[in-house]
């Protein structure tokens, strides 16, 4: 898809207006630096690549968290458009990924010239939400004889 059919309602949003909550972000970045490639065990216990890539524009800059062969598409001194990304809090620090449902693309224009890396919003500590899970709590689990008396007691 080139620019010209881009849809009108996929607005770009500037790094430094992302927040902890963001979703389906649609931004144009440039590629700052590629950390060490590091080696992860999923859930399912296959071994996956990761690295960091520090983007950004003119208004700040982000670790953008790269997969498996996402890493060799991208290199250095890259424009990227990330179409419906999202940011997530990792050890309390803002990523930005691309995930299952984003994409991304190298542009041949530099739109970017210069990246704003004082103001790394990766840097900053955030407080992550605890997750809710579904069904009852460890506590809240009741044995034969206190289900029996909470319904006695519920009957008079």
């Amino acid at each position: 898809m080139s620019d010209k059919e881009q849809p009108e309602s996929e607005e770009l949003v500037k790094v430094e207006k992302l927040t902890s909550n963001s979703r389906e972000i649609n931004t144009i970045v440039k590629v700052v630096s590629k950390s060490e490639v590091r080696n992860v065990t999923g859930r399912d216990y296959s071994v996956h690549r990761v690295l960091d890539a520090l983007v950004g524009d003119e208004t700040g800059c982000v670790y953008l968290t790269l997969w498996d062969d996402n890493i060799d598409k991208i290199n250095e001194e890259a424009t990227l458009r990330i179409t419906n990304g999202y940011i997530n809090l990792f050890r309390g620090n803002m990523r930005l990924n691309i995930g299952k449902y984003g994409s991304f693309q190298l542009l041949k224009e530099k739109p970017i010239t210069e990246v704003n890396t004082e103001n790394n919003l990766s840097d900053k500590r955030y407080e992550q939400e605890r997750r809710e899970y579904g069904g009852r709590r460890y506590g809240d689990r009741r044995g034969y004889q206190q289900r029996r008396n909470y319904q006695q007691r519920r009957r008079y």
